[in-house]
């Protein structure tokens, strides 16, 4: 939707999913419901698959969320209930692992939602603006929208809509990915990796690195 995406050949070799939920509210706990999910689906650097569907959380929204989405009242009482969406969705994600960008609160929201439906998933998550924070100390800050003007990724204006957002996590993914193999010599730069990196000190990320890097040339990492 946003251009052609540019990547490296191993970086990206492992399919995974990007997902972006918009919500009632901050905490599933306090029982706010997903009101839309959108996700897309990256295989060797491309997407190759897109989900995004409006659900119905069975209550009115209040005027903020209503403002901050542009999803009104009458956008969602011609929706699906969440469950019929979330079943789908627990087939599109079957198997993959999942990126977010600010993934506790996306998890949390997944975990909840899937629960009620008695669904669940294998695959792991990576936080891409923890990633973020650690190769992109520079930047003014790391919501989505800033990094995607810091970095001039692809967008066509749209924020705070699901699709939109996965679409421009993903961008950000793979921009990631370039920047450690620039950056650092690295090559097949894995998932379990990118999780790793989340946890690191910013002060330690170059020597996170460096071992990293020693050990793809024949030592231990």
């Amino acid at each position: 939707m946003f251009g052609q995406m540019h990547t490296t050949q191993q970086s990206s070799a492992q399919t995974l999913v990007v997902l972006d939920f918009e919500t009632t509210g901050l905490s599933p706990g306090q029982g706010d419901r997903a009101i839309e999910i959108g996700a897309v689906r990256l295989e060797q650097g491309e997407i190759t698959a897109r989900f995004q569907r409006l659900m119905n959380p069975g209550r009115r929204i209040d005027a903020f969320i209503e403002s901050y989405t542009g999803i009104t009242n009458a956008m969602l009482s011609q929706a699906a209930p969440c469950a019929e969406v979330m079943d789908e969705f627990a087939n599109f994600i079957c198997g993959y692992d999942l990126v977010a960008h600010n993934a506790s609160f996306d998890q949390r929201f997944l975990d909840a939602e899937l629960q009620r439906i008695q669904r669940d998933y294998s695959g792991q998550f990576a936080c891409s603006m923890l990633a973020a924070r650690r190769l992109y100390p520079a930047a003014p800050n790391h919501k989505l929208g800033t990094l995607v003007r810091y970095k001039a990724l692809p967008n066509d204006g749209t924020f705070h809509r699901a699709l939109a957002d996965a679409e421009m996590t993903a961008h950000l993914w793979l921009a990631m990915l370039d920047e450690i193999e620039q950056s650092h010599g690295l090559v097949d730069i894995d998932f379990t990796l990118m999780q790793k990196l989340t946890k690191v000190s910013k002060a330690s990320v170059v020597g996170f690195f460096e071992r990293h890097h020693r050990s793809q040339i024949g030592g231990t990492f």
